[in-house]
């Protein structure tokens, strides 16, 4: 922490004594180009790093506060400890959002959907509701169960709208239970993303078998106004912004992440110096450049500075290839056609100009995402072509 210190404050007082030194000499003058051009470089880098997770900024995190265990329940299903997706099928869409209730109430439920862009395409639309125990036992013996109905508000000063809500789910429920229940709502959503006026938000109605009114001492859901948020009612959407159809076309559905073991890639790496001896360029006096070959890249998201706002992963082994293609290509190298040819037309030299073939991924994998959005939303999100899978010369 010292030492930390100690340079931050030798970078402030050598930018300070370039600034009042300008006729001292060159050095100054090029460190401070130097310093500004690399603060550039990394703004820039940022800045696109952002666009490949399809943001122009990241969002702001307010707290750290607690995700949802539904999400992370689903982001450990979908992804592996590194958050490389375990299957492409597993998830419906590409990006899944919480939302928690604004209007706090008991039996009325509103959610603030405008973080989904209008492109995105809605798939499923749950509505979860956590079931208390009943407060009291009366009447157990004559109602074991109860008709829970879910409508979405109407606003009926619009043209068309005679009715002031409508029916979206219903089904029993056993009055002695307790837990998470599930309402799929994408009807509603659906309206919504097609015209924000139309969202009005939710109703919840209890009725008994026979069609009276049940005593709410009996039935009770979690409120965000008197229970704690890990029980809030909250909007589950799924959708896909179109990006999954185009990736995924052609891919065989056996074709699952099998990456093998690399222990360089166990983890982030231990220090700069470490990460130096592992993606170090080779000694350019080296006999013999290694064949081509995968090799370890840690992305590091506290590192970026991106940790604030991201639950999981903590970053993520991207990889990537290095090393010669050298002729002949042997089957261990996974050439095309092409770069066989190609390797064959450059041994020959039949054609001046002709390079020999690349190493490069051959086969990429997706990652997720677990994140808050500026809106405190929890979202999971699927990142096509993050990993490389394997490499090869091509």
């Amino acid at each position: 922490m010292q030492l930390q210190t100690m340079s931050e404050m030798l970078l402030f007082v050598l930018s300070v004594a370039s600034l009042l030194c300008r006729s001292a000499g060159r050095p100054s003058v090029n460190y401070l180009e130097n310093h500004f051009e690399t603060e550039e470089v990394r703004s820039e880098a940022i800045k696109r790093l952002l666009e490949v997770f399809g943001m122009e900024d990241p969002p702001h995190a307010r707290g750290h506060k607690q995700a949802p265990q539904y999400m992370l329940d689903l982001y450990n299903t979908v992804a592996d400890v590194d958050g490389v997706t375990k299957d492409p099928y597993l998830l419906e869409g590409n990006t899944v959002r919480s939302f928690f209730d604004k209007l706090r109430s008991e039996q009325e439920y509103r959610f603030n959907l405008s973080n989904v862009a209008r492109t995105e395409k809605v798939l499923t639309a749950e509505l979860h509701l956590f079931k208390l125990r009943p407060q009291s036992t009366v009447a157990f013996n004559r109602h074991h169960f109860c008709q829970v109905s879910v409508y979405q508000v109407l606003d009926i000063t619009k043209k068309n709208i005679t009715q002031d809500r409508k029916l979206l789910s219903s089904r029993l429920i056993p009055i002695h239970s307790s837990g998470w229940e599930v309402f799929t709502i994408t009807q509603a959503v659906r309206s919504w993303m097609v015209d924000e006026g139309n969202n009005q938000g939710l109703q919840v109605v209890v009725k008994t078998l026979g069609g009276s009114q049940v005593d709410m001492k009996l039935v009770r859901f979690a409120s965000g106004r008197n229970h704690h948020q890990s029980k809030q009612p909250m909007l589950v959407v799924f959708t896909d912004d179109g990006r999954r159809s185009a990736t995924l076309e052609g891919k065989d559905p056996m074709d699952t992440p099998q990456l093998p073991h690399i222990p360089m890639a166990a983890g982030p790496p231990a220090s700069r110096s470490a990460r130096s001896l592992d993606y170090g360029d080779e000694d350019p006096g080296s006999a013999a450049v290694a064949a081509c070959q995968r090799l370890p890249l840690y992305v590091d998201f506290e590192e970026i500075g991106w940790s604030s706002w991201i639950v999981s992963p903590r970053g993520y082994n991207a990889y990537h290839c290095k090393g010669s293609c050298p002729f002949p290509l042997g089957q261990n190298m996974r050439p095309s056609n092409h770069a066989t040819v190609q390797s064959i037309i450059n041994a020959l030299k039949l054609t001046r100009g002709i390079e020999t073939p690349c190493c490069v991924p051959d086969k990429l994998f997706s990652i997720n995402l677990l994140y808050f959005d500026d809106e405190e939303n929890v979202v999971l999100k699927q990142y096509d072509d993050m990993v490389a899978g394997s490499c090869g010369c091509h």
